[in-house]
């Protein structure tokens, strides 16, 4: 009886490290090819997840920013993430097509790490259409004509600060460098299908960014543009931060005092007045 347990022991861990290395081993694939600065031990979130979960959060273990997968570890952990990752494969497992692919579901985290953070702004959905989004709120990859909410975003930065060069293109990753977080409320949609994944747990999760944003930071600069970026920045202390508030960039409001908003000089005055580096808004000229 004694050997017989020691041996089914020995299969389980044997059972348990096969899953682990190839889980491991598999998800390489989904590492975008921005270096990835090492300060949480994944392994160690690996150790803390069970075995029927190492898959579902594979993704987030192996594409999400270190600094950022310390700071939610937990929040990957809890049943409604776990509930959501179950539905996005139920998504795949009936071949919907889900944007942005899934190496760049967690790009903006990779880009702009919570150490290097100093001003948010927030989106809704990703772009549903072919090539839009990239994991920005607001971005879209070069070789993508620049969507209309963007192009008012350039013309009023352009009536805020006049030496500002708007580009040819609509890529924001310069920004992302710089210190601008471009988060959605939702990281994912189905293709042509405006709002497909909210209100099924991505809410909770950015919810958590912010909130971690908000309790551990100081000196930071929150745009929140139309009612839903308002409402999801409601608890954020305006003691600690400075929130600008102004109405959504699209064609169907941004006349009503978008281009007067002056978000962009205001974040700048801002981040001085504290000691910190201003935003060169200007950076996206060179990757035209």
């Amino acid at each position: 009886m004694i050997k017989r347990k020691v041996a089914s022991a020995s299969i389980d861990n044997n059972k348990k490290q096969k899953i682990t290395a190839s889980v491991q081993s598999s998800l390489s694939s989904f590492i975008k090819a921005q270096p990835r600065k090492q300060t949480f031990n994944s392994e160690t979130l690996l150790d803390k997840i069970g075995d029927e979960n190492k898959e579902l959060l594979s993704l987030e273990i192996n594409t999400m920013d270190s600094e950022w997968l310390k700071v939610l570890s937990d929040v990957i952990q809890k049943p409604f993430f776990i509930e959501l990752k179950k539905y996005l494969q139920r998504e795949k497992d009936n071949n919907k097509k889900i944007f942005p692919p899934e190496s760049e579901i967690y790009s903006w985290s990779r880009f702009t790490p919570p150490s290097s953070v100093k001003v948010v702004i927030i989106g809704q959905d990703p772009y549903h259409d072919n090539g839009q989004a990239h994991g920005l709120c607001f971005s879209v990859p070069h070789g993508v004509p620049p969507p209309p909410s963007l192009i008012n975003i350039y013309k009023a930065l352009k009536k805020d600060i006049p030496s500002f060069q708007i580009p040819k293109h609509g890529n924001l990753v310069n920004w992302t460098k710089a210190g601008v977080l471009l988060l959605n409320t939702s990281l994912t949609v189905r293709a042509h299908e405006a709002a497909s994944h909210s209100g099924k747990g991505w809410e909770k999760f950015t919810d958590a960014v912010i909130q971690y944003l908000n309790d551990k930071k100081s000196g930071l600069v929150f745009m929140l543009w139309g009612n839903h970026a308002i409402k999801k920045g409601k608890n954020i202390n305006k003691t600690k931060h400075l929130v600008l508030q102004t109405v959504h960039p699209s064609p169907l409001s941004a006349s009503r005092g978008f281009f007067d908003c002056c978000h962009w000089s205001k974040a700048n005055a801002y981040l001085k007045s504290h000691g910190r580096q201003e935003i060169e808004w200007d950076c996206l000229v060179e990757t035209d």
